[in-house]
């Protein structure tokens, strides 16, 4: 018997989503910062071990392939056993392989740790978002997802800023970020079992609970892989999350050694994306909200999105750099990925919101798989990481074509 079934439910008030939003926002930000504080210390880890550009993608490449395999087992599995459960015991184990990882004595080693503590990231995307849909009102649903979303910028400033003050600055050891980072993510860890609730009622559904009742229809990935908006928002999740990886990995060493910055201003102005994005995710959920109209909203935030990542890569004035830096936040994969969420859990089967939740971000997580390995590769071979940046924005094109084929609205649903 699953545990959504709706006589284990329990009346929540009208406040309990704000806890919700609160202590996921909280997660993501651990979850974020436990992986960008590798990469201001890039050049630092890859001096100790004598590594390649090449050799440093892939360990954040093996991160996110871990992270990206676990995503669907994990969702399948908490929607079975409970979510809090699953969320709670990856942190855990997020939080020792996070320590261990300070401790690695070869690269060899601190590929195996991080691969480690992929897996623990993996438990907590599917069944996160499915526990804050079933908690969120309705009509506030895209913009707690921002919110909830706006915890991976304050957690990517976080770890550039914690690692480039730390390390290029202060000159510690590269293992010092992974150490501190490693105690609040057991505390939060710990806290998700206990704060959260597996399965709620919101005063919204109370005259509602006689509709769950009865048996459940067995949903197959089938089902969840041949529905057209859910392949549209899959492929434009994974080239949406290619480029932004493209710009969470290799921005502060391209920032290094192609752009001539230094010390904690790499980690500043590194920043400025994760920063930029918090307003733009707001401003556009709200607007997803209020209009439901997806597909427009879309139409102009990637177009913005391709045109600020080739800018990235192809100004060398330092305040053009800056003004675009600042658009992608505005308008890129982190303004983006409420809104497409949101129009994922509008069309997912009833009774597999966080398997449907979990297959999304498997197919958009592989392309942070891609995304670090290939553009390290890229630069060993042709001398710049320009090329890396460029590639990304062809990708975005190709996934808005896909999701300008495929995508359909559900005409009730656009107008409000």
């Amino acid at each position: 018997m699953e545990i959504s079934n709706q006589k284990d439910a329990v009346k929540v008030s009208n406040s309990y989503w704000k806890k919700v939003v609160a202590i996921f926002f909280v997660g993501w930000i651990l979850m974020y910062a436990t992986r960008t504080i590798f990469n201001p210390i890039m050049g630092v880890i890859g001096e100790e071990f004598n590594l390649s550009n090449t050799q440093l993608g892939l360990a954040n490449s093996i991160f996110f392939l871990t992270y990206a395999v676990a995503q669907i087992p994990f969702g399948i599995i908490g929607d079975k056993i409970g979510r809090k459960l699953v969320i709670a015991l990856g942190f855990v184990l997020l939080a020792v392989t996070t320590y261990f990882s300070g401790l690695a004595t070869s690269f060899v080693l601190f590929l195996v740790i991080r691969a480690i503590a992929g897996i623990g990231q993996g438990a907590y995307y599917g069944p996160q978002y499915a526990l804050s849909t079933e908690a969120i009102p309705d009509n506030k649903r895209t913009v707690g997802n921002a919110i909830i979303n706006s915890g991976m910028a304050f957690g990517t400033s976080g770890g550039y800023l914690l690692s480039s003050k730390l390390v290029l600055d202060n000159g510690g050891h590269w293992s010092q970020p992974f150490f501190l980072m490693a105690i609040p993510t057991l505390i939060v860890g710990v806290l998700f079992y206990f704060v959260l609730k597996e399965k709620v009622i919101r005063p919204e559904d109370e005259g509602q609970e006689i509709k769950e009742e009865g048996p459940k229809e067995k949903i197959s990935l089938k089902q969840i892989f041949s529905n057209r908006n859910l392949v549209a928002a899959f492929v434009l999740c994974f080239t949406s999350i290619y480029a932004n990886f493209v710009i969470i990995t290799w921005l502060p060493q391209f920032l290094i050694a192609e752009r001539g910055f230094e010390g904690a201003s790499v980690g500043f102005i590194a920043s400025l994306v994760p920063w930029a994005s918090i307003p733009g995710a707001l401003i556009f959920a709200r607007l997803n909200d209020k209009t439901g109209a997806t597909k427009k909203l879309v139409y102009l935030l990637v177009p913005l999105a391709t045109l600020s990542v080739f800018a990235i890569a192809f100004v060398t004035d330092r305040t053009l750099l800056i003004t675009v830096l600042i658009l992608y936040g505005l308008t890129g994969k982190l303004a983006l990925d409420p809104i497409v969420v949101t129009f994922v859990t509008k069309n997912a089967p009833k009774g597999a919101l966080g398997t449907t939740l979990s297959a999304y971000n498997f197919i958009g997580m592989s392309g942070s798989i891609l995304a670090p390995y290939v553009t390290g590769f890229l630069a060993d071979s042709l001398g710049s990481m320009q090329v890396g940046f460029y590639l990304s924005c062809l990708l975005l094109l190709i996934g808005l074509g896909v999701f300008a084929v495929l995508a359909k609205e559900n005409q009730k649903e656009s107008i409000k």
